[in-house]
């Protein structure tokens, strides 16, 4: 029977959750106005070990337990400002479009004391992963792989994508 994924414990979520709110507070001192908790969820699967959701008014900061638990130092001292970061700056600047990792970001990892690094490159098998599933499409020059999402937007019309050698419409490769 194969091993199982360490996820979480009870204690470690606890200490994400306090790490959560000492980067706030930090932020709060820092701008003199407190910066509003958002909800705090360890329900993200795939390949990301962290992610900033906002809709609207409403956000949160979703982990992945799994890789979370694998690489759990790492994630406290590094996930964790990272998407605390991306909130803050959403937060800052609400009707502002900003880079997911541009200058505001960058700035409040400097100020955490953390690398601005958009990437978690580590090793995840044996781990629970969403994959999405690919459909083939083809333009005039060359054959394209689009994810399920694109895939979707582009039967329903609500997207057109095209090849960026050529320029051609991609259309789908029975």
């Amino acid at each position: 029977m194969p091993e199982r994924a360490p996820v979480l414990d009870t204690l470690q979520r606890g200490a994400v959750d306090s790490a959560v709110r000492d980067y706030l507070h930090l932020a709060s001192l820092e701008l003199g106005r407190s910066v509003p908790v958002p909800p705090v969820r360890f329900d993200l699967s795939g390949r990301s070990a962290g992610m900033f959701r906002a809709r609207g008014r409403e956000c949160e900061l979703r982990f992945n337990p799994w890789i979370f638990a694998r690489y759990y130092d790492e994630n406290l001292s590094e996930t964790v400002p990272h998407e605390v970061a991306h909130y803050l700056v959403w937060w800052q600047f609400p009707r502002r479009r900003t880079r997911p990792h541009g200058a505001e970001w960058q700035a409040w990892m400097c100020f955490f004391g953390v690398e601005p690094r958009v990437t978690f490159d580590r090793d995840i098998s044996g781990l629970p992963q969403r994959r999405q599933r690919r459909f083939r499409y083809r333009c005039d020059c060359s054959e394209h792989s689009l994810s399920t999402t694109r895939h979707r937007r582009q039967e329903r019309g609500e997207a057109r994508y095209q090849c960026r050698r050529c320029g051609g419409p991609l259309r789908r490769d029975p």
